[in-house]
């Protein structure tokens, strides 16, 4: 715990500095990613026609609300750490740059859902280990704009990435089976 909490105070305050005040309570929001979600869409799209494209969306869909629920509504109940900015210890201390919300903290539900999202995407649509490996550092920086926003622990967000990428693997393997010669695999996606 003592380490969760030093590196917590290592992001959230000796990291600040105004320009990271300004863009990443931006930054860590989920609505920002909507014009890349849209355009990752529409590339699909483009190279696979509807059906293979829907047959992933629903994939990518089954995969964040399973994550999504299961973070918040099994396993943040169940641990009940409190987020830092709820921590009475840590309260005068925190610099909380965005809303607290819940009090709950472990596993980050951001961390979670994309690193699922960014799993789904690496093993099915992605072929170059430079664009997956871009997935994984998108996810693992929204993640940690999670901590220095003051919203979670760094091992929370560690949680959520490992929690998101096995139930990510795990839609895949299920998305292969069911989509069968209609799933997008690796070796026909069209990011080099």
């Amino acid at each position: 715990m003592d380490l969760d909490h030093t590196l917590f105070e290592f992001f959230n305050q000796q990291l600040a500095n105004p320009f990271l005040d300004a863009v990443l309570p931006v930054y860590r929001d989920k609505t920002t990613w909507i014009p890349l979600y849209v355009t990752l869409l529409y590339l699909i799209w483009r190279s696979y026609g509807i059906r293979r494209t829907l047959y992933l969306v629903v994939c990518i869909a089954v995969v964040i609300a399973v994550a999504d629920q299961l973070a918040a509504g099994i396993i943040k109940p169940w641990v009940g750490r409190l987020r830092p900015c709820a921590t009475p210890e840590l309260a005068d201390r925190v610099r909380t740059l965005v809303n607290c919300g819940g009090v709950l903290s472990f596993p980050s539900n951001h961390a979670t859902n994309h690193f699922a999202l960014a799993t789904v995407l690496s093993l099915t649509w992605v072929r170059s280990r430079g664009w997956r490996t871009l997935l994984f550092v998108w996810a693992l920086t929204i993640s940690l704009a999670q901590v220095y926003v003051g919203k979670h622990f760094v091992g929370d967000v560690i949680a959520g990435g490992l929690l998101g990428s096995f139930i990510g693997l795990i839609g895949v393997l299920i998305y292969r089976r069911v989509a069968g010669r209609e799933a997008i695999v690796q070796k026909s996606g069209p990011v080099n």
